[in-house]
């Protein structure tokens, strides 16, 4: 059985008489450039993240250098984040001209290991980053108490994480910025590059919608320096179909890892062996006390995984590694002085994890015959 990563033909025909009238109205208005179409995406985004404000623009990896950049974070400055994640998280911190401090993950949850937190901040940092991985929120709570006493701005990374909670409270809406991703293989993919940043502060909204737009206001009239950030309204219109749909595949996507959790137990493969993830909705119904993963990426730790891998790939099961360096030792940030050794959790998790098919339309069919050939692979 051919068994993809993702199917994003499968979702979008159940969508697509939506999807093409939404593009054809944009194509019809000729408003392509923000606007009543983008204006009516944020609205929306708003209140699905529980935000008092969204502002749409090119990418998630843009909406991160977006928000560091109207807090003048620049030479000089630290931004403390993790090493375990895409590349575009510290990209955007040293696109500013500022140094990434890293500090090692949980080796559960694979998030900024709060207790390690506040030893990692140094005189220069004024911001930290956590990152909300594979549709799990960090540890908010304990994070933003240190961030307090510490008088430092928090930018949640929710760029894998749109729609979940942390005791209630949705990802990008409890720190000063939340930055989101639409990339086609997220929970909400809009039809190419696009992004969100939300916030709290109508200040600091309506800073975000300077920047984006080359920093006017009015037009012609520059009173920061920022750059071309905007959001298509093709992008937005596709996303504002998708939306109403969110909460539906995400439960999809809960379903799917509960029945892998079910059915690597019945296959006899031993958290010894396939280390499933540890998340808080392992049952029917509401997730304990408001924690709620959505799961971008259902992700295991195994050994031998570089050759499970290709044992996969041999037999037409999707599968892929995020992330297989972390951002320590990678060659372009060597200036850093990074390691090996320096960050063990992050070190482990590069060489073990791998993630498996998990969107929502995926079948019990196709489920099993994952977990099949995953079985053979270690019982051979």
């Amino acid at each position: 059985m051919n068994v993809p990563l993702l199917d994003l033909k499968a979702q979008y025909q159940t969508i697509k008489p939506e999807v093409d009238r939404a593009v054809q109205e944009v194509f019809e208005s000729q408003y392509f450039i923000l606007g009543p179409t983008v204006e009516r995406c944020e609205k929306n985004l708003a209140e699905y993240c529980r935000s008092a404000h969204a502002v749409g623009v090119s990418s998630g990896s843009d909406a991160l250098l977006l928000a560091l950049m109207c807090e003048g974070i620049g030479p000089g400055d630290e931004v403390l984040t993790t090493p375990y994640t895409f590349f575009a998280t510290v990209g955007a911190i040293v696109r500013t001209g500022a140094k990434p401090v890293f500090c090692d993950i949980d080796p559960v949850t694979f998030n900024l290991d709060v207790r390690q937190v506040e030893a990692r901040i140094t005189p220069a940092v004024r911001v930290i980053v956590p990152v909300h991985l594979y549709g799990q929120m960090a540890d908010m709570d304990p994070l933003m108490e240190i961030a307090k006493r510490h008088h430092l701005l928090v930018i949640e990374d929710a760029a894998q994480a749109i729609g979940s909670e942390y005791h209630g409270r949705r990802a990008g809406s409890i720190g000063d910025y939340g930055c989101f991703s639409f990339f086609p293989s997220k929970n909400l993919g809009g039809a190419g590059d696009g992004g969100l940043v939300t916030t709290q502060d109508a200040a600091r909204a309506e800073k975000l919608r300077h920047f984006r737009n080359h920093g006017m206001n009015p037009r012609y009239y520059h009173q920061y320096v920022g750059g071309n950030f905007r959001l298509d309204a093709l992008q937005a219109a596709v996303v504002d179909v998708k939306r109403p749909y969110l909460d539906g595949w995400s439960a999809g996507r809960q379903h799917n890892a509960r029945r892998y959790d079910r059915l690597f137990a019945e296959a006899g493969l031993s958290p010894d062996v396939v280390r499933t993830p540890q998340h808080p909705h392992k049952t029917e119904g509401e997730a304990p006390d408001g924690m709620r993963h959505i799961f971008n990426q259902y992700v295991i730790r195994v050994p031998q995984r570089d050759e499970l891998k290709a044992f996969l790939t041999e037999n037409h099961i999707g599968c892929d590694i995020y992330y297989p360096v972390p951002l320590h030792l990678q060659a372009c940030f060597a200036d850093l002085g990074g390691q090996v050794g320096d960050f063990p959790h992050s070190e482990q998790a590069a060489a073990e994890t791998l993630a498996l098919p998990i969107y929502p339309e995926l079948s019990d069919q196709q489920a099993q015959a994952v977990v099949n050939v995953i079985a053979r692979f270690f019982n051979r």
